[in-house]
């Protein structure tokens, strides 16, 4: 197998199933350390190449949006089968588990991994719900900074487990100003490809956020980029990133949770300069 996206090695590593692969991305290492060892190494979904692919003569290739046209096009001339992934929703994601568990002929696994998501999500949810039913706080999500692109609708769903209400259209592009009219008593920036890079005060400088009442509370994080923008298990790891943002006196700080208020924060006070 090859797979051209993060979000499908990640899937593949959930179902124990890693070593069916014999060519990822550079990026998939983000989210699969030490994936790449051994593995040749391919251009991802966007500027995939028939040739690189082919010389590893795979019997299914993976890959997922964002794609080119033309990418497809390299996709198909290399001769594999091609397993196309779009998610959007928590739902388009489960599907896509399923497909791939059972075009590798592992099906009970993708089910139990399916229903393990959903049970972490729902316990969650459940103690979200227990801690402010009726006084949620609004939540802004981004996924990109320039131009403002709010987060795709699975973190959306994922934020409502959380504890917390979404602000504005996932996955749609805003601006600063429709922000800051909305005035979220929580921002949240993961910026795809950054990693957990995000320079925070620089951004709320830039965009002249200063009285936001997420900014006035030190209520500005960074979330790791894989765990909200990798469509697979890793957004376990996000929702819990999520749910430690919006309510942090009642979940413990994880592993990909940067805040505005760190003093080692990287990035933040040095980019502004």
């Amino acid at each position: 197998m090859v797979s051209l996206q993060p979000s499908a090695t990640s899937i593949l590593a959930s179902l124990g199933e890693l070593g069916r692969l014999v060519a990822c991305t550079k990026y998939c290492a983000d989210i699969c350390p030490g994936v790449a060892s051994g593995r040749l190494i391919l251009a991802d979904s966007w500027t995939a190449q028939a040739h690189e692919i082919a010389s590893v003569n795979p019997d299914l290739v993976i890959a997922a949006v964002p794609y080119q046209e033309k990418a497809v096009a390299e996709i198909m001339k290399a001769g594999a089968r091609f397993l196309g992934l779009a998610p959007r929703s928590l739902a388009d994601i489960y599907a896509d588990i399923a497909v791939i568990a059972g075009a590798i002929g592992v099906p009970e696994r993708g089910s139990e991994l399916i229903a393990s998501m959903q049970r972490e999500i729902e316990h969650v949810r459940a103690k979200t719900v227990a801690l402010a039913p009726d006084n949620r706080p609004w939540v802004f999500c981004e996924e990109w900074g320039n131009p403002v692109i709010a987060s795709q609708p699975w973190v959306a769903e994922l934020v409502e487990a959380a504890g917390g209400k979404f602000v504005g259209e996932a996955g749609k592009r805003t601006t600063r100003e429709d922000v800051r009219q909305r005035d979220p008593q929580v921002v949240i920036a993961a910026w795809c490809g950054a990693g957990d890079r995000v320079p925070l005060q620089k951004i709320i400088d830039g965009r002249q956020w200063g009285e936001l009442s997420a900014v006035r509370n030190g209520r500005v994080y960074c979330i790791r980029d894989e765990f909200l923008n990798t469509p697979g298990p890793s957004l376990i790891q996000g929702l819990h990133a999520l749910a430690a943002a919006i309510h942090p006196e009642h979940f413990p700080r994880p592993h990909g949770l940067r805040c505005i208020t760190d003093v080692h924060a990287p990035y933040s006070q040095t980019m502004a300069r």
